[in-house]
């Protein structure tokens, strides 16, 4: 069992609508991009005139052309967690990193968003792509309560349009840039719970979904998209048969991979549009900052009884479940 005391997001300020991305003559235009992803808008770390000027031909460009790094947008949602948790950069004893798109090979991420805010502990990335948030909660929990310290700091800074090619629109279409940072704790309550937590991968398929080094997004898209809708769908009905009577309280927020995708989850699933949390229709797919990024985004609305079930798929080819129960306050 893990506790989870705040939740944190943070979205760049530029935006990539989709008029913009008409503009790159790849192609695409507003009713193409709806029809297959139902995506409007999507932010970016990087210049507006960098992409339309160079599609991001070089991705090696993307990173002087950023105007944030993955240490100051991980720490910018960091601290709407730690302020939500109600304690002090100084209460964190362990910081956690992971993302598909790491601004250097070393040292972890997680050191670089430590010192953005100040903190000087123990720091590690724990990362599996887009399911990174998934791994990370699970492997927490099953560890050894006194083997951690009082309140663990988990961050993933997804800033996936640096190696987004733009002249691909397949891909430049999907992809935004946000961040998500959780407090959790497995020692000190909160009537947050993450009850139940489930992950496992299929190694034979790793090559499905890629990021070379210093290369660009690529992937079998219509053996992701059905692998994606499966494994989600069955996640979600193991969570539902795993906590029966909830139905009305049962909220489902998935990877936000694009809206077509998670719709037709909904419907085999047989999850109602008012219990269905999403932003992809705004923000793109963020990778594995994007499901807790929608949990931040509805922090206010989370209310006694909820059962929130995560359901998250990524590359390698990997997937996980969590189910996050709220509870009376004690």
């Amino acid at each position: 069992m893990l506790y989870l005391h705040g939740i944190g997001h943070f979205h760049p300020e530029n935006v990539i609508d989709n008029a913009l991305l008409e503009t790159l003559d790849i192609g695409t235009n507003e009713q193409w991009i709806l029809e297959r992803v139902g995506i409007h808008t999507r932010r970016t770390v990087l210049d507006l005139d960098y992409i339309r000027t160079t599609k991001n031909q070089d991705p090696r460009g993307a990173f002087e052309a950023s105007v944030y790094t993955n240490a100051q947008t991980g720490a910018n949602a960091a601290r709407m967690a730690i302020e939500r948790a109600g304690i002090k950069p100084s209460d964190i004893g362990l910081v956690i990193s992971g993302t598909c798109v790491p601004d250097n090979v070393i040292p972890a991420e997680a050191a670089g968003i430590a010192s953005e805010l100040g903190i000087n502990v123990l720091c590690f990335d724990l990362n599996s792509a887009c399911t990174s948030f998934g791994m990370q909660i699970h492997f927490l929990d099953a560890m050894k309560p006194e083997a951690l310290p009082s309140y663990v700091l988990v961050v993933n800074p997804e800033n996936m349009t640096k190696s987004v090619n733009y002249s691909d629109r397949s891909v430049a279409v999907l992809f935004g840039d946000g961040s998500s940072a959780a407090v959790v704790s497995s020692t000190v309550a909160s009537p947050k719970t993450f009850s139940s937590s489930f992950c496992q991968s299929k190694p034979s398929s790793w090559d499905k979904v890629m990021i070379p080094r210093m290369g660009h997004f690529q992937q079998d898209g219509h053996a992701v998209q059905g692998f994606a809708i499966r494994k989600t769908t069955d996640s979600l009905r193991m969570l539902k048969k795993q906590f029966p009577g909830w139905n009305e309280h049962f909220k489902f927020v998935g990877h936000q991979a694009n809206l077509g995708m998670l719709r037709t989850v909904c419907e085999r699933a047989e999850i109602p549009e008012e219990n269905h949390w999403h932003n992809v229709e705004y923000y793109g797919n963020t990778g594995c900052s994007g499901a807790p990024s929608v949990l931040s985004q509805h922090w206010d609305d989370l209310a006694p009884g909820d059962h929130v079930a995560i359901a998250l798929v990524g590359s390698g080819l990997t997937w996980a479940h969590l189910m996050l129960e709220i509870k009376e306050e004690a």
